[in-house]
């Protein structure tokens, strides 16, 4: 391969990276209404979430942060509908000026909460350079979402807690992630692209993809009886 030839496939697979990961309109727009969204869910979850950590907390110190998971979910599910660099940490620190806008306990705090914690997870996509969106990626995402949470909670709220304190936090914290920030958004991205609200977007294209291809092999079995 000459040296034009080869300058001129490195000027075609460039605009192509450069697309994929630059922001559309529609990107905005739809990064938008599920933050926002997502922030009034969080206004629900603000009281929804205290009848149930309480009691845990005072069974087992450090085990409320099991519902710490219910305030992450906004920039996993974010990014893994968009998935431009940077949609992470937008849905998390959006829903969260949504939820301090509308009022909770934590008033203006519920910003640097949010974004800990959606730079949490963006930093987990940037780190396989957004390129990976499946199942273990969500779970990984909602997981050191919930590290960050847990360390920023612990400063913030809990400076001098106990080792035993500490660890169960942050294990209850990193699962609740896992579990509810990043298990529950892909399930919630995969059922809306089975709707075809998606059709715009990466995973639209693969919900027909896989769809269409469950329909062939459902035909091959067919003609092969």
């Amino acid at each position: 391969m000459t040296r034009s030839s080869t300058n001129e496939t490195t000027t075609a697979v460039e605009p192509a990276v450069g697309s994929r990961l630059r922001w559309r309109v529609i990107d905005v727009v739809v990064a938008s209404v599920l933050a926002v969204a997502s922030g009034l869910v969080f206004v629900l979850w603000n009281i929804a979430s205290n009848p149930i950590s309480a009691p845990l907390g005072a069974v087992v110190p450090g085990l409320q942060a099991v519902v710490g998971g219910g305030w992450l979910f906004a920039g996993v599910l974010t990014a893994l509908v968009v998935r431009k660099p940077g949609a992470a940490l937008f849905g998390e620190l959006v829903a969260a000026v949504v939820s301090a806008l509308v009022g909770n306990q934590w008033g203006v705090l519920t910003l640097e909460s949010g974004l800990v914690q959606g730079l949490g997870a963006e930093l987990v996509f940037a780190l396989f350079l957004y390129r990976r969106w499946n199942l273990p990626m969500a779970l990984l995402a909602g997981a050191a979402s919930g590290l960050m949470l847990a360390v920023n909670d612990l400063i913030l709220w809990y400076p001098g807690s106990s080792t035993a304190f500490s660890w169960i936090y942050i294990v209850a914290a990193v699962v609740s992630g896992a579990a509810l920030a990043g298990l529950l958004s892909w399930l919630a991205v995969r059922g809306l692209a089975a709707t075809g609200a998606l059709n715009r977007f990466a995973a639209g294209r693969e919900a027909r993809a896989r769809s269409g291809g469950a329909r062939t092999s459902a035909a091959d079995a067919a003609a092969a009886r």
